[in-house]
Parts: structure tokens; C-alpha cells; sequence
């Protein structure tokens, strides 16, 4: 389970420091962190695949995400989990619990969905971008290293649409080994979700066991 909280957190992971990127790589993550602001609201899926460090890959998982500036809500087969902006709630499918908490300031870093998009801000030396063919689409490919000796990742691989700015895919590899590879199958900017798409509601969910952390 923490496995994959670790995966949807590594897609949205904003990590502490400061270095210069490369100037064609912070142009290209520019203009696609602008076509997400510029969103009203952004519904997309995707598939990960993890491999562990001893090189075993698990079955794969699929997912679908909601995202409105800092709010989101992840769907996952063991896992939902909504945050608005405040407050995070996450259902434990297996166990029929859900978690609520209020994020700190570095944990709503690594849980953002703004923070997957401005993540090459601070915290990452970025190289020069590379060219490859993703999911039949031209896309710019840019790594990604994190400045920070502390940081959980060794490296993240962004793949960026040539045409449209959008996200196509995140490669992680963190320090212990585990590889996570997250291809998004489907980014559509089309969306202005209310508000309460963003909270856990207790009526859907009769029956669950509510442990509150805050």
C-alpha cells in the first residue's frame, strides 16, 4: 500500500533546494506548467508500473485523477484519496478505513498536483532536452536530478507532448532501487469540477471506519 501512496506522491513531488536548469528545459516545463494553470480543470488517467530493486515488476495498476489548482481527488483500486486545498482523506479500500489529516507544508509538497508541474522550479538540475517517440506522440524527454542529499528520488524522466504541453509520462527512480514508470493515457483540460469533487463524502461511503488524525 505505502508502495503506491509513494508512486502518487513521487508524480506530484516538490523537493527542497535550489540549483540552475538547463534554459530549453525550463522553457518546455514552462509552457506546459502554463497550460495547466491556464485549466479550469484537468481529468486524466494513467497506468504505473513498479519495479523493486531487485528488479521484480508488480502487476500494473491503473488510476484516474481530478485536479483543480491545488485540489485533487486520485482514484486507485486500493486506494482513493481527495484533498481541497486543506485537508486529505485516504480510503483504504482493503481495509475499509479512511485517514483524515491536515498535510504539512512538505507533505502537501509531495502530494500537489500543482508541484508535479513546478517541481523543475527548485530542488532539480535538469538536462538538455532529449527527443523520443511516447505512446505514438512526439514528446521532449527531460531528467531530472534532485539537488537535495536528503531527497527520496535518484532521478525522474518527464516526458512533455511536442504539440499540445501536456504531460505524457513520469519514469522515478528512487534511492533504494524502486523504479515507478507513470504513462498518462488521457489529459483533457475540458473539465470545472465544484468544489466537493475535492471532499470525502461520509454518505458515500457507509460502513467505513473514520480515523481522524488532525
Amino acid at each position: 500500500m505505502k508502495k503506491y501512496i509513494l508512486t502518487i506522491a513521487a508524480l506530484f513531488t516538490l523537493s527542497v533546494g535550489f540549483a540552475q536548469p538547463d534554459a530549453n528545459a525550463r522553457n518546455i516545463l514552462d509552457k506546459a506548467y502554463s497550460a495547466y494553470e491556464n485549466s479550469n480543470g484537468i481529468k486524466m488517467t494513467f497506468n504505473i508500473i513498479t519495479t523493486d530493486e531487485n528488479g521484480t515488476e508488480y502487476q500494473p495498476q491503473k488510476g484516474t485523477a481530478r485536479i483543480k489548482g491545488n485540489k485533487f481527488k486520485i482514484e486507485m483500486p486500493a486506494i482513493d484519496t481527495w484533498f481541497d486545498g486543506k485537508t486529505q482523506w485516504v480510503l483504504m479500500k482493503d481495509l475499509n478505513e479512511v485517514n483524515i489529516s491536515h498535510p504539512s507544508n512538505e507533505e502537501i509538497a509531495s502530494i500537489s498536483p500543482l508541484a508535479l508541474l513546478s517541481m523543475y522550479k527548485t530542488g532539480f538540475t535538469l538536462d538538455t532536452p532529449a527527443s523520443e517517440i511516447i505512446n505514438g506522440k512526439n514528446a521532449f524527454i527531460i531528467n531530472m536530478s534532485p539537488t537535495a542529499s536528503k531527497s527520496d528520488f535518484k532521478k525522474i524522466s518527464v516526458g512533455i507532448d511536442k504539440k499540445t504541453n501536456t504531460v505524457l509520462q513520469v519514469d522515478i527512480t528512487l534511492k533504494n532501487g524502486m523504479r515507478n514508470k507513470i504513462s498518462i493515457n488521457d489529459y483533457n483540460t475540458n473539465y470545472n469540477f465544484p468544489d466537493t469533487e475535492f471532499i470525502f463524502n461520509r454518505d458515500d461511503h457507509k460502513g467505513v471506519e473514520i480515523v481522524d488524525l488532525r
